[in-house]
């Protein structure tokens, strides 16, 4: 409950408070302090609350949500403020602070006396001192996020095309700006002074992955230029921002979004001390040097430190109610971790990320093609966890952050996932480790949770809704979840409880559990799906999440073999999925025909040379028995397959969870050795389960003999042909941890073989996790291989005939997806690079030639080419349009 400046009812005054308390601010760091307060209880406390905005405290973390849409960011529990000794007052900014009268008086007149004051005014948004700078906005509270929205749709009403927004900073809240403008229509651009993005977090490497990524999104991104005016009409229109090289930006707005500074005007007229750089200086205790006087948040300088990190504001606000009602808890310093989703890239950064600890060393894993960057940092001997930075996959995070300062179980290498996707070896965290940072919770206070022998003797928290109620784990920022269900899952384990196997929080149910339920309800929807299966009420009513919704796009693409992005379903596909194409690092696709069995006719070659050579796209032949065309835009995309199908080629799906190929030597045909046709059998096989959705990519090889010259044993479904027959392999794998296919069955006729595999695929898809591979699935059946044999081949669950009937259906209602999109002008539409100007080229993509080929240009050629166009010389860069960057062709 909160007021505007009015008293409260005589009937809420608690008698006799012994101690006022006064709290100057409404931010999230404010909203803590006085939810620890009233935990411990308010019998003897009068608390008020003074914040200037007319909003309740809200989550200025997920600011980036309310400025794509209308979303509640209430923190917390919002029963605290119908506490009688709880007092908020909005709309009161707070003017002085009169330590010798002991109160606070705001800008209505009121007095509000304290026994102790908590200062926690924030920060404001930096306004760059440049010419015009006044007409630049900032991105800071709800009510700059409002102005944005409305600004934009203004804009866009009145320029009848999308509004250009620059936003000036390259950190956290510049990017979120400049993705959520984009998400409103706006063409953004990014400018940072730096080198790259996110520079106070990121080294150069993980920079320049970050940089490839957002520009793969449509974002535009300005690195290494200083903005040095705005420039604006005679009306005072903002038309652009002008930079140190000499080069003007078009924009119709500007945001700053350049850092913070914090609010300590307060306390520096009251003659508070205040650090060199700004904030309110304050001892470990969270305590001024006056007496009775706090500071905490963004406002407090710790060290000759202010941060803008919600983890160290919910340490500090602990600390000080802590101190208040008389403990002795220290503020243990700043926890600088960061992880977070920018335009649906996934950053995250620990400890010390820039290696600055002497003999310290960097193991790096970097894949530019792929867009992927990640480093751990750990010392000299390789053995403790420094820091580490992710770009691009962020997966090993959460179980790599509660172990900084910690010796690893396994090597540094085996970390970083984007080397091999697999999952290195973990150890039970121990209990003193903070698993999650943002509330300060320890592994043993969950454990404690879980198994409900904390001091308070709550009921043991039997799941994830539960633990998170009462350990207030995983409710911030949300890093920590998958670490918190890990070890829910373990101590349940011990406990000999059922461990839940729901997909995610908005699924109490596995997908396996998921996919029969579907299929029995015949939903067809993703909507009516959750509302049907949703884990919660909130959960029914929501939009699920990135591990959810994949998943459930894949099972109803297998169940209902109907157009994969049709009926609402496209939204609920990966970015390859979405554009029937694999992105590429510099935002270009890569085109990939099926080419089943390797086997192709030179009249099908001449036209992948024709089209490679029309479109400018650079080929690379594949291990796959593929041919890959790379740097093709969106919108040539269809123009590109509409050669292609016009051919007889189809789709070879290397974007999504499907069969990828089917690899295979010569065979009997030509080969001296071989005893069978494989290539006629890998071709049966490519197209009889080709467009199969599954729940992680599979693929499958065919040798004519023992030889093995198409490593079919390190396929999910690898056939190896005898003199008898065929000998069938199933759960070969490469990657992180690669695993030989296993011997299903031996000297099968070509029947046979082909029930078995229909088998064998369909009982995987319906029974696997989302993103496992065959390997991992068999490994995790009770009775693995010898499991899998009484399915298939002795039918012992009964469902051989389901499995077949299965896979029937999916033979029958097969399409080519990239046939029925060129059908289709509705389908067209997703293919345009800008809404505005279908037709129009993306000309920041820069390629080079090299080998008599055309590829993406590294960071430094692009710069190069910048000074050499502004000082007129010609440098032999093109666009992806086949031109010179700015010249007509």
């Amino acid at each position: 409950m909160s007021e505007n400046r009015s008293s409260r009812p005589s009937g809420d005054v608690p008698a006799a408070p012994e101690r006022r308390i006064v709290v100057v601010g409404g931010g999230p760091a404010a909203h803590r302090f006085v939810e620890a307060l009233w935990r411990r209880g308010t019998d003897e406390l009068s608390v008020t609350v003074l914040t200037e905005e007319a909003h309740a405290p809200y989550d200025r973390v997920a600011l980036s949500s309310a400025l794509t849409g209308d979303v509640d960011l209430s923190l917390g529990e919002q029963l605290m403020w119908r506490e009688p000794a709880i007092r908020l007052v909005t709309g009161e900014r707070a003017v002085k602070l009169d330590l010798a009268a002991r109160c606070v008086v705001g800008a209505s007149g009121e007095k509000y006396p304290y026994d102790d004051v908590v200062l926690a005014t924030g920060s404001d948004a930096v306004r760059l001192p440049l010419p015009g700078g006044e007409h630049a906005a900032v991105y800071r509270t709800l009510d700059d996020v409002q102005w944005l929205r409305t600004e934009t749709a203004r804009l866009a009403a009145g320029l009848g095309r999308a509004p250009r927004a620059v936003v000036i900073g390259g950190g956290l809240l510049g990017l979120e700006a400049a993705g959520g403008l984009q998400h409103l229509g706006a063409e953004s651009t990014v400018v940072n002074r730096a080198g790259w993005l996110m520079n106070a977090q990121l080294d150069q490497g993980g920079g320049q992955a970050l940089g490839r990524l957002i520009e793969a999104k449509g974002l535009g991104i300005h690195c290494g230029g200083a903005p040095t005016s705005i420039e604006t009409d005679d009306g005072g229109r903002v038309t652009g921002v002008a930079l140190s090289d000499g080069s003007v930006l078009p924009a119709d707005l500007v945001v700053f979004a350049v850092g913070i500074r914090p609010r300590d005007e307060l306390a520096r007229d009251a003659g508070l001390e205040v650090a060199p750089r700004g904030g309110v200086v304050i001892s470990a205790a969270c305590e001024t040097a006056l007496p009775g006087v706090w500071a905490i948040g963004e406002v407090a300088s710790y060290e000759g430190v202010s941060m803008g990190l919600v983890a160290p504001a919910n340490a500090m606000a602990e600390v000080c109610a802590d101190g208040i009602l008389g403990g002795v808890s220290s503020f243990p310093g700043f926890d600088t971790a960061t992880k977070l989703k920018l335009s649906g890239v996934e950053v995250a950064s620990f400890g010390d990320a820039l290696a600055e600890t002497p003999g310290s060393l960097e193991i790096v894993y970097a894949d530019p093609a792929r867009g992927l960057y990640q480093k751990l940092v750990v010392t000299d001997d390789a053995r403790t966890l420094l820091g580490g930075i992710f770009v691009g996959d962020a997966a090993p995070y959460s179980a790599l952050r509660p172990l900084l300062g910690r010796e690893l179980p396994a090597e540094p290498g085996a970390y970083l996932s984007s080397a091999g996707g697999g999952e290195a070896p973990q150890s039970d965290l121990p209990d003193d480790v903070i698993l999650c940072s943002c509330n300060n919770v320890t592994a043993g206070a969950c454990r404690s949770a879980v198994h409900g022998t904390g001091d308070g003797g709550e009921e043991p928290a039997l799941d994830m809704l539960s633990l998170k109620a009462c350990s207030r784990a995983g409710t911030q920022c949300g890093s920590c979840v998958p670490m918190l269900k890990k070890l829910l899952d373990s101590e349940l384990t011990k406990a000999g409880r059922t461990v839940s196997k729901g997909i995610c929080e908005h699924f109490a149910m596995s997908r396996p559990e998921l996919f029969e339920a579907i299929q029995a309800l015949d939903l067809a929807s993703f909507q009516d799906i959750i509302r049907r299966f949703g884990a919660t009420e909130e959960a029914k009513a929501g939009h699920g999440c990135d591990i959810c919704k994949p998943a459930i796009g894949s099972i109803l693409a297998t169940q209902r073999g109907e157009y994969v992005l049709d009926g609402g379903r496209g939204t609920l596909q990966d970015t390859n999925d979405r554009a029937l194409a694999n992105m590429q690092r510099n935002g270009t696709y890569s085109v990939v025909p099926r080419i089943p069995g390797g086997e192709i006719t030179p009249q099908k070659l001449a036209v992948i040379a024709q089209v490679a050579e029309q479109f400018g796209l650079y080929v690379k032949l594949t291990g796959a028995l593929r041919i890959d065309l790379f740097g093709a835009r969106l919108e040539q995309l269809p123009e590109i397959w509409k050669i292609l199908v016009e051919a007889g080629f189809e789709s070879g799906q290397a974007y999504g969870k499907a069969l990828r190929n089917v690899k295979s030597c010569v065979g009997s045909t030509w080969c001296r050795f071989g005893v069978q046709d494989s290539v006629a059998m890998a071709i049966d096989l490519e197209l009889r389960y080709r467009g199969l959705r599954a729940p992680h990519k599979f693929k499958m090889g065919v040798s004519g003999c023992a030889r093995e010259c198409a490593e079919a044993r390190g396929k999910d479904v690898g056939v190896i042909a005898t003199d008898q027959g065929w000998n069938l392999y199933v759960g070969g794998n490469g990657g992180f941890q690669p695993a030989h296919a296993q011997l299903l069955a031996q000297d099968l006729d070509g029947e046979t073989l082909i029930r078995y595999i229909d088998r064998y695929l369909m009982y995987y898809i319906r029974t696997a996790d989302r993103m496992q591979r065959t390997a991992r699935w068999m490994d995790d059946l009770d009775g693995g291989l010898d499991h899998v044999r009484d399915v298939v081949i002795h039918d012992s669950l009964g469902i051989a005939e389901d499995l077949e009937a299965a896979m029937a259906r999916h033979i029958e209602h097969y399409e080519d997806e990239w046939a029925a999109t060129l059908r289709d002008p509705d389908r067209l539409r997703r293919f345009r690079s800008f809404v505005n100007a279908p037709d129009a080229a993306d000309q920041s993509i820069v390629l080079v030639e090299e080998r008599g080929q055309r590829r993406p240009a590294t960071p430094a050629e692009i710069e190069a080419q910048a000074r050499r166009t502004n000082l007129g010389a010609a440098i032999p860069l093109r666009s992806a349009a086949g031109t010179a960057p700015g010249t007509e062709g």
